[in-house]
């Protein structure tokens, strides 16, 4: 496959450049939607999240989640509810405070993330498999740059940060 070079031009017309931004992220919206399509009658996209965080961090109090979710904690409860009725989380008492409740994934839900993670990651494994090899290095560079800019976490601080987002607490020192 021959390299597609941008013209020199639009490398550095900032318009250009969003555009074909919104275009890639229309292309992994896609991708993310396709991953969850044989869940979706149980889960739905913020539960979903929910439950990312909850695989990467552990139990977690629902405080924290709406926090890492940016979500109000009577949002986070309701979704917590009803992933509990799926068969998906349960609450634990917190062994080191007994007044707090901790949420966790169940081995349902643990295996719903595994399975979601694995269809988004395949399929976007073919798509680069389709790049050139140096497309797939300019790939990584762009969007290496791009994170950065963002202020997006490499994805091996992932399990500190499973969806990007700063823990507000850690950063308080709480």
């Amino acid at each position: 496959m021959a390299e597609r070079e941008a013209p020199a031009r639009d490398v550095d017309d900032v318009d250009a450049v969003t555009r074909a931004v919104l275009t890639a992220s229309r292309l992994l919206v896609a991708v993310s939607a396709r991953s969850l399509a044989e869940v979706e009658e149980r889960v739905t996209l913020p539960q979903f999240r929910m439950l990312v965080v909850l695989s990467t961090r552990g139990a977690t109090k629902l405080v924290v989640l709406a926090e890492l979710l940016q979500v109000a904690p009577s949002t986070a409860m309701r979704m917590v509810d009803r992933l509990i009725t799926a068969g998906l989380a349960d609450r634990q008492i917190n062994p080191g405070n007994r007044r707090e409740t901790l949420l966790t994934l169940t081995e349902e839900g643990r295996r719903t993330v595994e399975d979601v993670t694995s269809r988004r990651r395949a399929e976007i494994s073919e798509i680069v498999e389709r790049l050139a090899p140096g497309e797939r290095a300019a790939l990584i560079k762009a969007l290496t740059a791009l994170n950065e800019a963002g202020g997006e976490p490499p994805a091996h601080d992932l399990e500190l940060h499973p969806l990007g987002w700063t823990d507000a607490s850690t950063q308080r020192g709480d």
